[in-house]
Formats: structure tokens, sequence, C-alpha cells
């Protein structure tokens, strides 16, 4: 009998490996809809001028001069874009709050997002705009919610089209906008983003 007893307890060590294997791994669990923590399709430029001119609603030679401007700066194609709304304002201390969906192609449906920051700096004026995001490194949507630094001063025009960067633990977003409306200067700040809208942009 305490040999059937061991010959059990052996193979049931031996089958539990496997089990955990199957219970943690991305591909069986469904919070994890893209197939692996480090490989997720990728947009082409195409693909990203033909969704930009629609979502921003402008000329296709305008998102194309952004588009190929962020590709040259990255050296690779982004695994995601967000396309979104938001509104700025800033008097010294500014404050920026957005709206967005988050896509990627292994996603079945678009992810709501939203984001909030605060800069200071030699800055005034007010803008709303509609913005595409290319993000970059991005394997998983949940990835996406945490704090990016950016520097607004670093922005450049493209077309009409203005263009920074904000990066984090390998995560890239290239934010595009429609214009930079009545806002003058440059400043230095962080950008949040979350799953609700937070009224604190901290």
């Amino acid at each position: 009998m305490h040999r059937r007893q061991l010959l059990a307890t052996g193979l049931a060590a031996a089958a539990l490996p496997g089990l955990n294997a199957c219970a943690t791994s991305p591909g069986a669990d469904p919070r994890f809809p893209v197939g692996a923590d480090e490989q997720a399709r990728v947009y082409t430029a195409d693909e990203l001028v033909a969704a930009g001119s629609r979502e921003l609603g402008i000329a296709a030679e305008a998102m194309g001069g952004a588009i190929e401007r962020i590709f040259a700066d990255q050296g690779d194609s982004p695994t995601a874009y967000i396309a979104g709304e938001e509104a700025a304002g800033a008097a010294g201390v500014g404050l920026r709050y957005g709206r967005g969906a988050l896509h990627m192609k292994d996603l079945s449906a678009s992810q709501e997002v939203f984001w909030q920051g605060v800069s200071i700096g030699w800055d005034v004026g007010g803008n709303a705009s509609r913005v595409f995001t290319l993000v970059y490194g991005l394997y998983h949507p949940d990835m996406i919610y945490r704090r990016y630094p950016g520097v607004e001063g670093s922005a450049y025009l493209v077309g009409g089209l203005g263009v920074n960067y904000q990066r984090a633990d390998g995560i890239v977003l290239a934010p595009i906008r429609t214009g930079v409306g009545l806002r003058l200067g440059a400043n230095v700040g962080t950008m949040a983003y979350s799953r609700q809208r937070n009224i604190l942009p901290f």
C-alpha cells in the first residue's frame, strides 16, 4: 500500500508543472489577447496613413508626411495606435485631458483609454484637437496604463501637424495633433493613461 501511494504521488507531481504552465500561459488566459508576451502584429505605414487621415479628417498627403517622419525616427513599425480627442490649456502650469480608443491587430475590439497630464514652463493659451497616437513596444493592451514623461517643447510641425514623443519602460508614444491652436511656448510635464477619466492629472 505504501508503494502504491508513492507511485501516485510521483505521477501527480510530474503532471503539476504541465498543468501550471497551461494555467499561466498567455494564450490560455482570456486576459491576454496578444499571442505572446513580446510579440504583436505591426501596422504598416499605408494602414496608418489611411486610419490617421480618416480619424483626423485631413488629407492623406499631410498625414503621410508625419507618419514618414515618425517611422524614420523610430526605425520600426508600431504595434498599436490610439485615435481620440483632447483639450488643453496653460498659464505657466498647463493641463491636458483626452479620451480615445486603443487599436491593436490582436484585439477583437478597440479598448477605451483616457489620459490626463500636467506641465510647467513658459507656456500660455489653450487648444482642442483630435489626436492620432502611434504606439511602439506595446505587446498587451493593459501595458498602456502608466505615466509617460514628455517634453512639449520638443514637438515639431510636419504638414501643419504637431508631433512629439513620450517614453516609459520601453513603450514609446508618438501623438500626432491637428494643430497647436493658441498655445505658445515650451514646457516639461508628464501624461498618465488610465482606464477611467481622472480629474486630478497625477
